[in-house]
């Protein structure tokens, strides 16, 4: 069950998105929300300002590195007052946390006290090595945290069904049964897709499925699922398929049979994220 969801924000306009879904999925969820401000280590300490300073031919001065701390401290209390304001506002119980250190780490540390983590596709910072949550944020968090995370597009718009991506692998496996849990407590009619050419391999995973979603044989099954078999290539079809408009929320795992060693950027996982206009949800 998830209870207790973790947003980090940064107060860009698609974090502001990415809270707006977690308000929403809170109320759904009856959850709670934890907003996170992660103020970057290597912008109060590291070669970072010594070296913008010198290029400027301004060496630091006495109190610099303080100054700038202070800064980005009161940048971080105000976004997250506006984050608990409109928690607040909304109904929803919520905390706020603010954390030195790096963005990657501090949000799988923190993550260990919740059950889902909602991050914006792409954050204020999404030009730095360790800002970009499509990149190397969402990576680390991704493969560190084991827990699901939730990557939010650029525009909100209310989930009434979901769809998941599912090929028979442990993470896919997993992604399965929080779908019918999901799709279960929020009456979202659920689409499982299954990529294979394979009729055997088709019939086996569907049998998979409703085995997943037929718990006990003397009751009606968990969810309102229906399976569709596609045969071309994995990421076209699923983005084909989210473009069709028929789902507001995509579920998958992280890593597929043929992908554990295969990074982030580059797999079917990312392919999606990036071209998807609707939240992708990720179970490793």
């Amino acid at each position: 069950m998830i209870k207790k969801i973790l947003v980090p924000t940064d107060g860009s306009a698609n974090s502001l998105t990415a809270l707006k879904y977690g308000i929403y999925i809170a109320r759904k969820l009856e959850a709670a929300l934890t907003g996170l401000y992660v103020i970057d280590v290597n912008l109060i300490q590291g070669p970072m300002l010594t070296d913008i300073s010198g290029s400027v031919g301004m060496p630091p001065y006495e109190g610099f590195f303080e100054a700038i701390e202070k800064s980005l401290d009161e940048k971080a209390d105000f976004i997250l007052k506006e984050f608990q304001e409109r928690c607040q506002k909304n109904g929803i119980k919520a905390e706020v946390k603010k954390v030195i250190g790096k963005i990657s780490s501090v949000i799988i540390e923190e993550a260990q006290n919740a059950d889902l983590i909602l991050m914006a596709k792409k954050g204020e910072n999404f030009h730095l090595k360790e800002g970009g949550l499509l990149g190397s944020v969402a990576e680390a968090v991704t493969r560190n945290s084991g827990k699901p995370v939730l990557v939010t597009p650029e525009n909100f718009v209310e989930i009434e069904s979901m769809a998941l991506a599912f090929d028979g692998s442990a993470s896919a496996t997993k992604a399965l049964d929080l779908s019918l849990q999901l799709s279960q407590q929020n009456a979202w009619p659920l689409t499982v897709i299954i990529i294979t050419a394979d009729s055997k391999k088709a019939a086996a995973l569907i049998a998979q499925v409703e085995e997943a979603n037929q718990k006990y044989p003397d009751e009606p099954p968990m969810a309102d699922c229906e399976t569709i078999i596609f045969s071309g290539k994995e990421p076209d079809e699923i983005i084909k398929f989210i473009r069709e408009g028929s789902v507001e929320l995509m579920v998958m795992g992280a890593y597929g049979h043929n992908r554990l060693r295969e990074f982030f950027l580059g797999s079917t996982s990312s392919h999606v994220i990036r071209k998807s206009p609707i939240p992708v949800l990720l179970i490793r």
